[in-house]
Formats: C-alpha cells, sequence, structure tokens
C-alpha cells in the first residue's frame, strides 16, 4: 500500500483508539511497548524508536513508505489501538505520553 493509504487506514480505525484491552494476544501488557516492538518487526531498525518529542507527544523513527509497503490493516489496527497514530504535518508516526 502507499503512504496515503496507510494514512487513511490509521483515519478509519480513530473509534479503536487506545482500545488495548481488544487486542488478542499482544506481545507485551504495555501498550506503548507492544507498538514499538510490532513495529521493529515491521521494519527493523538500528537506532532509538523516538526521534523527537514535543510538549505531550513524541515521534517515532519509522520510515512510513518502508511501513506503507509490509503493514497489514490489522496490524494498522493494533497500533491504534496502542495509541500510535499517522501525524500527516510530519509524514511520521506519534503517540501522547
Amino acid at each position: 500500500m502507499t503512504v496515503k493509504e496507510m494514512e487513511k487506514l490509521f483515519k478509519k480505525y480513530d473509534d479503536d483508539f487506545l482500545k488495548f484491552e481488544e487486542i488478542e494476544n499482544p506481545t507485551s501488557r504495555r501498550p506503548d511497548l507492544n507498538a514499538f516492538l510490532l513495529l521493529d518487526t515491521l521494519v527493523p531498525g538500528t537506532s532509538d524508536i523516538v526521534s523527537a518529542a514535543e510538549h505531550d507527544e513524541i515521534y517515532l523513527e519509522i520510515d512510513t513508505e518502508a511501513l506503507a509497503a509490509v503493514i497489514s490493516e490489522d496490524q494498522i489496527l493494533e497500533l491504534t489501538r496502542c495509541g500510535i497514530r499517522f501525524e500527516r504535518q510530519f509524514d511520521s508516526l506519534a503517540m501522547f505520553v
């Protein structure tokens, strides 16, 4: 899929934002850690996953084009339930802290 298609799917699941309890068999009991582990599986990295912070949110060091090429709709739903959202302004993934 493209980054634009991925962005639309994140919007599609707005009503599932932070509904971590609805994830079946999470990798971790912590929503942020579950999301980070999933993202590292999809787009492995060698640097810190948090790339920047601003006031009450963090931005993730994830290549969104590479992620869009491999992520499934179910995985987008899982990330949304963990509190991850697509930030259009920076073409990045972000989450509130």
